[in-house]
């Protein structure tokens, strides 16, 4: 039987890509296709595949959190990351997310092709340089100087409510994406810029885009 993957990224051309290469292994063949977090959920509960190729920065919702919820809700499912991006912040939370790989957008095709096949098989795969920022990780986290992003102090449905406002949504819009009211936006706001000792929304929006939960083209 086939490997069934869903691949998640904004990039068309990416997504394009990467089908062309994975269906040309005899054992995988790609079933979906998304472009954001949320469509990434859906899709994946309709689907059901073995394996989703997530990109960790997306709009609406980024690969970690639609990891986590994936994941959270249908735990035989497998998510490998392929990001252009090595900061420890996204490497540590995809992993905590429960991603079973993480690689780099430059690796060479059959690196990937490689992962998955492991993965399938309940094993973790990191890249060479993925590996060594995790196990300088390890090594830090054992020096009392070493602090964890302060993003950190955010619930998941805050650091959900923050990525909209980075990127511009208004109150409105937030709550009916999230299908929560108004009110309870506007409070999930005022719990983040208390935590995050910020006092406007373009203060929110830079530090969005300086923990890289958004980019600086949103």
């Amino acid at each position: 039987m086939s490997i069934r993957i869903v691949i998640a990224d904004d990039h068309q051309i990416v997504r394009q890509a990467l089908k062309i290469l994975l269906e040309s292994e005899s054992d995988m063949e790609v079933v979906g296709e998304a472009e954001d977090g949320h469509s990434t959920i859906n899709l994946t509960r309709e689907l059901t595949p073995d394996v989703v190729i997530m990109d960790v920065k997306m709009p609406e919702m980024n690969g970690i959190e639609a990891s986590h919820l994936i994941l959270s809700e249908l735990p035989r499912v497998k998510v490998i990351a392929l990001s252009m991006y090595s900061d420890r912040r996204f490497i540590l939370d995809m992993l905590k997310a429960g991603a079973h790989g993480y690689l780099l957008k430059d690796c060479a095709f059959e690196e990937l092709a490689r992962a998955i096949r492991l993965v399938i098989t309940s094993k973790t795969y990191l890249s060479p340089a993925i590996a060594k920022v995790v196990v300088n990780d390890y090594v830090t986290t054992h020096d009392p100087r070493a602090r964890d992003s302060g993003i950190s102090v955010l619930t998941r449905r805050e650091r959900e409510v923050l990525q909209l406002i980075a990127e511009g949504k208004r109150t409105v819009q937030i709550a009916d994406q999230l299908h929560i009211s108004v009110k309870t936006v506007d409070t999930h706001r005022q719990q983040i810029m208390i935590k995050l000792h910020t006092r406007s929304v373009a203060d929110l929006t830079k530090y969005a885009i300086r923990e890289g939960l958004v980019g600086l083209e949103n």
